[in-house]
Protein backbone atom coordinates (compact mmCIF):
# COMPACT_ATOMS: atom_id res chain seq x y z
CA UNK A 1 0.00 0.00 0.00
CA UNK A 2 1.35 3.38 -0.97
CA UNK A 3 0.76 6.58 0.93
CA UNK A 4 -1.55 7.88 -1.78
CA UNK A 5 -3.64 4.72 -1.32
CA UNK A 6 -4.15 5.45 2.37
CA UNK A 7 -5.05 9.01 1.41
CA UNK A 8 -7.72 7.71 -1.02
CA UNK A 9 -9.24 5.49 1.67
CA UNK A 10 -9.37 8.39 4.15
CA UNK A 11 -10.90 10.72 1.56
CA UNK A 12 -13.66 8.19 0.90
CA UNK A 13 -14.34 8.13 4.64
CA UNK A 14 -14.47 11.93 4.77
CA UNK A 15 -17.03 12.04 1.98
CA UNK A 16 -19.20 9.33 3.54
CA UNK A 17 -19.20 11.00 6.97
CA UNK A 18 -19.94 14.40 5.43
CA UNK A 19 -23.02 12.93 3.75
CA UNK A 20 -24.02 11.27 7.04
CA UNK A 21 -23.70 14.61 8.85
CA UNK A 22 -25.92 16.25 6.21
CA UNK A 23 -28.63 13.62 6.75
CA UNK A 24 -28.41 14.03 10.52
CA UNK A 25 -28.69 17.81 10.17
CA UNK A 26 -31.77 17.34 7.98
CA UNK A 27 -33.30 15.07 10.63
CA UNK A 28 -32.68 17.65 13.34
CA UNK A 29 -34.04 20.48 11.21
CA UNK A 30 -37.26 18.56 10.62
CA UNK A 31 -37.71 17.18 14.15
CA UNK A 32 -40.99 19.11 14.50
CA UNK A 33 -42.22 18.98 10.88
CA UNK A 34 -45.70 17.46 11.00
CA UNK A 35 -46.47 17.98 7.32
CA UNK A 36 -44.26 17.33 4.30
CA UNK A 37 -44.96 17.90 0.60
CA UNK A 38 -45.74 14.18 0.27
CA UNK A 39 -48.18 14.38 3.20
CA UNK A 40 -47.81 13.22 6.76
CA UNK A 41 -44.99 13.91 9.20
CA UNK A 42 -41.31 13.93 8.33
CA UNK A 43 -39.70 10.47 8.33
CA UNK A 44 -36.26 10.16 9.88
CA UNK A 45 -33.56 9.23 7.38
CA UNK A 46 -30.37 7.26 7.87
CA UNK A 47 -27.43 6.42 5.63
CA UNK A 48 -26.36 2.91 4.71
CA UNK A 49 -22.63 2.52 4.09
CA UNK A 50 -20.94 -0.03 1.86
CA UNK A 51 -17.33 -0.88 1.30
CA UNK A 52 -16.01 0.31 -2.03
CA UNK A 53 -12.94 -0.78 -3.89
CA UNK A 54 -10.49 2.08 -4.16
CA UNK A 55 -8.02 1.58 -7.02
CA UNK A 56 -4.40 1.55 -5.93
CA UNK A 57 -1.91 4.06 -7.30
CA UNK A 58 -0.52 1.42 -9.68
CA UNK A 59 -3.98 0.59 -11.00
CA UNK A 60 -4.81 4.28 -11.43
CA UNK A 61 -1.53 4.94 -13.24
CA UNK A 62 -1.90 2.10 -15.70
CA UNK A 63 -5.70 1.94 -15.77
CA UNK A 64 -5.59 -1.72 -14.84
CA UNK A 65 -7.85 -3.70 -12.60
CA UNK A 66 -6.16 -6.51 -10.72
CA UNK A 67 -7.93 -9.85 -10.93
CA UNK A 68 -7.27 -13.14 -9.22
CA UNK A 69 -5.93 -14.28 -5.86
CA UNK A 70 -3.00 -11.86 -5.99
CA UNK A 71 -5.30 -8.89 -6.55
CA UNK A 72 -4.98 -6.30 -3.83
CA UNK A 73 -8.12 -4.20 -3.65
CA UNK A 74 -8.24 -1.37 -1.17
CA UNK A 75 -11.49 -0.93 0.63
CA UNK A 76 -12.90 2.53 1.14
CA UNK A 77 -16.42 3.47 2.15
CA UNK A 78 -19.29 5.12 0.34
CA UNK A 79 -22.96 5.79 0.96
CA UNK A 80 -24.99 3.01 -0.64
CA UNK A 81 -28.33 4.72 -0.07
CA UNK A 82 -30.32 6.90 2.28
CA UNK A 83 -33.27 5.06 3.82
CA UNK A 84 -36.31 6.19 5.78
CA UNK A 85 -36.82 4.86 9.28
CA UNK A 86 -40.10 2.87 9.29
CA UNK A 87 -40.85 3.50 12.99
CA UNK A 88 -44.02 5.50 13.54
CA UNK A 89 -43.76 8.90 15.17
CA UNK A 90 -45.28 9.80 18.50
CA UNK A 91 -49.03 10.52 18.53
CA UNK A 92 -50.04 13.45 20.72
CA UNK A 93 -53.40 15.01 21.49
CA UNK A 94 -53.53 18.64 20.33
CA UNK A 95 -56.91 19.51 18.79
CA UNK A 96 -55.79 23.10 18.03
CA UNK A 97 -52.84 22.02 15.89
CA UNK A 98 -53.41 22.68 12.15
CA UNK A 99 -52.34 19.11 11.27
CA UNK A 100 -54.58 17.40 13.85
CA UNK A 101 -56.84 14.61 12.61
CA UNK A 102 -60.64 14.74 13.24
CA UNK A 103 -60.10 13.19 16.69
CA UNK A 104 -57.55 15.91 17.63
CA UNK A 105 -54.39 13.77 17.41
CA UNK A 106 -51.20 14.88 15.68
CA UNK A 107 -48.56 12.45 14.43
CA UNK A 108 -45.08 13.82 15.12
CA UNK A 109 -41.92 12.88 13.20
CA UNK A 110 -40.06 9.79 14.37
CA UNK A 111 -36.92 11.87 15.10
CA UNK A 112 -35.37 11.49 18.54
CA UNK A 113 -33.22 14.60 19.03
CA UNK A 114 -30.95 12.93 21.62
CA UNK A 115 -30.31 9.97 19.33
CA UNK A 116 -29.51 12.32 16.46
CA UNK A 117 -27.05 14.25 18.63
CA UNK A 118 -25.28 11.01 19.57
CA UNK A 119 -25.15 10.08 15.87
CA UNK A 120 -23.77 13.52 15.06
CA UNK A 121 -21.00 13.19 17.64
CA UNK A 122 -20.08 9.76 16.26
CA UNK A 123 -20.03 11.02 12.68
CA UNK A 124 -17.95 14.07 13.56
CA UNK A 125 -15.44 11.93 15.45
CA UNK A 126 -15.16 9.56 12.49
CA UNK A 127 -14.64 12.60 10.25
CA UNK A 128 -11.92 13.89 12.60
CA UNK A 129 -10.22 10.47 12.60
CA UNK A 130 -10.04 10.53 8.80
CA UNK A 131 -8.62 14.07 8.86
CA UNK A 132 -5.96 12.93 11.33
CA UNK A 133 -5.12 9.95 9.10
CA UNK A 134 -4.66 12.34 6.16
CA UNK A 135 -2.47 14.62 8.29
CA UNK A 136 -0.35 11.63 9.37
CA UNK A 137 0.08 10.61 5.73
CA UNK A 138 1.14 14.16 4.82
CA UNK A 139 3.64 14.15 7.68
CA UNK A 140 5.11 10.86 6.41
CA UNK A 141 5.40 12.33 2.91
CA UNK A 142 7.20 15.36 4.30
CA UNK A 143 9.61 13.18 6.30
CA UNK A 144 10.30 11.06 3.23
CA UNK A 145 11.10 14.21 1.26
CA UNK A 146 13.43 15.43 4.02
CA UNK A 147 15.26 12.12 4.06
CA UNK A 148 15.64 12.20 0.28
CA UNK A 149 17.35 15.60 0.28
Amino acid sequence: MEMSDSMAVSVSGLDAQRRRLNVIASNLANAQSTKTPTGGPYKRRDVVFRSTAVPSAFQRAFRQVAVGPSAHALEGVSVARVVEDPKPGQLIYDPHHPDADPKGFVRLPNVNVMEEMVNMIGASRAYEANVQAINATRAMWNKALEIGR
